[in-house]
């Protein structure tokens, strides 16, 4: 409780409404958490959540004993905390270029997205950034990570998701615990995110849950092509961006472009017996495609760097840690030179 209490202090010496929010609304996660077994033994649970926390219960050992994911009290405990999402997310980029608005921290460092715990606080700054000229867009998170900083709870906002998701996104926040390299969003959700992957992968065939796995392996093989197209129209409408072509006509090519980015996308999940969701309910733009690319963005490379590893995560954690330690330029000239030889399936 001390630890929690020193939110507080620390906002309000930073100063400003965005970190004093910022702190309610951690103080308000922590305060309601309650350690699982305590729920799932209380007589006036529902059977359902007692399952499910159950299943929880088990995944962490086994992040712990077969993943080497931290061993600690994160993800012990559950809180409710009475709304679909944690936080609300916003992204932001010029409206004529690929390259996102980055937002700085004092423990983060420089991310590419500012987290609110009210919807309406983030579409009141998504009107501010629009106000300004930036392309924004806003989006829901069920789970974010305090890096070990605090033993954060598995929350009732995770539990929207299928055993499946919910297991995967346990596995993708405790990897944020074992390497976090500052002002490197993509670097950080990409690692995150292979963990996860090979993870889940680990996880159903364990439990010789044939059904799921093949579930979770054709939903990342659909992810994959997505974030491949949105990729390839990032490419080019930076390449247009760049050109001297009018701003008019740059702002009729990119409304084609991403209607027909859009398009194919619908093509491609139909295809799959899905229906469009999420990034694809709106209309898109600059923002909407940063935030798609940003979970996995180096995601090849560090696929690559676990199959050089064997499977191995210790190794693959070391040599993880080993590009987190480089400057900027040659991380990513190792992540370019392990993507163009990545090879392996999800």
């Amino acid at each position: 409780m001390l630890r929690t209490a020193m939110i507080l202090l620390i906002a309000m010496s930073l100063g400003g409404c965005y970190y004093l929010q910022a702190a309610r609304g951690q103080w308000q996660v922590l305060r309601g958490k309650e350690p699982i077994e305590t729920v799932i033994g209380d007589a006036q649970t529902p059977p359902e959540l007692a399952r499910r926390l159950a299943v929880v219960a088990e995944a962490r050992r086994f992040a712990v004993e077969e993943l080497g994911l931290p061993d600690n009290a994160s993800y012990t405990t559950y809180s409710d905390i009475g709304r679909d999402y944690v936080v609300w997310n916003v992204f932001a980029a010029p409206e004529f270029s690929m390259q996102p608005k980055a937002w700085c921290f004092p423990v983060a460092g420089c991310v590419n997205y500012r987290g609110y715990f009210s919807r309406d606080a983030a579409q009141r700054e998504a009107g501010r950034l629009e106000a300004r000229g930036f392309d924004v867009a806003v989006g829901g998170v069920t789970a974010y990570s305090t890096l070990g900083r605090f033993d954060d709870p598995i929350l009732s906002s995770m539990l929207r998701w299928d055993d499946t998701e919910l297991v995967a996104t346990l596995f993708h926040e405790l990897a944020h615990q074992v390497l976090y390299v500052k002002d490197d969003s993509t670097f950080n959700e990409s690692f995150a995110t292979a963990v996860e992957e090979a993870g889940m992968l680990r996880w159903l065939g364990a439990r010789n849950d044939l059904a799921a796995l093949t579930a979770y392996d054709d939903a990342r093989r659909l992810q994959q092509d997505l974030v491949t197209l949105v990729a390839g129209v990032r490419g080019s409408l930076q390449a247009m961006y760049d050109s001297d072509r009018s701003e008019d006509d740059k702002r009729r090519e990119k409304r084609t472009r991403l209607d027909a980015l859009a398009a194919d996308a619908a093509r491609l999940m139909r295809a799959a017996g899905r229906e469009p969701s999420g990034w694809l309910t709106g209309e898109l733009n600059n923002a909407r495609l940063v935030s798609m690319t940003l979970y996995e963005g180096r995601l090849p490379a560090f696929r690559a760097l676990l199959a050089r590893c064997d499977g191995a995560f210790a190794c693959f954690y070391a040599a993880a840690a080993r590009l987190a330690d480089l400057d900027a330029a040659q991380r990513n000239e190792r992540l370019d030179a392990l993507a163009g030889s990545e090879s392996v399936s999800p």
